[in-house]
């Protein structure tokens, strides 16, 4: 069980100089991954960052794009960061998305040189997604944008 939200991770949100942080979002259960990418761009917007977002059909998709976008020459990321929704039916399709996704930004992670955030709710019903959207489970959307900050300040800090 998820827990009411990391209390440290709210302290001492670092505000990089020029931050440009590349968001990408599924299509897929879009009422509550908008929720997510609103809650990324509040707080991207309060730190200065700047910020673009692409669209992708579905989950495993993402790290596609993640890619390409890191390749494509356009304007260099700091970081990235992956927001959709998975929600368990009754399949074991579930369990495939999941772990092509967590295995994609793993994997992204470790070749890329800037951090790639998981900010993709895995979840086995609507209500556990909608309580990770501002609910009883905090905002998952903002906790992302908070560590793709932090994490562009430790990249900085390391380079």
């Amino acid at each position: 069980m998820a827990s009411k939200g990391n209390s440290e991770l709210n302290k001492g949100i670092p505000q990089p100089t020029d931050a440009f942080v590349v968001i990408v979002k599924t299509e897929w259960n879009a009422h509550i991954v908008n929720k997510l990418e609103a809650g990324a761009k509040k707080v991207l917007k309060q730190q200065g960052a700047k910020f673009k977002v692409l669209t992708v059909p579905g989950a495993v998709e993402i790290p596609f794009a993640v890619n390409a976008y890191a390749k494509s020459g356009l304007q260099a990321a700091d970081a990235f960061i992956t927001l959709g929704t998975v929600i368990k039916g009754d399949t074991p399709h579930f369990d495939y998305v999941c772990k092509s996704i967590t295995d994609g930004v793993l994997s992204l992670n470790l070749t890329l040189d800037v951090p790639v955030i998981f900010g993709v709710l895995t979840v086995n019903d609507e209500k556990q997604a909608l309580e990770r959207v501002g609910g009883a489970h905090g905002h998952k959307g903002e906790e992302a944008a908070i560590t793709a900050l932090k994490m562009i300040e430790l990249n900085r800090n390391l380079q």
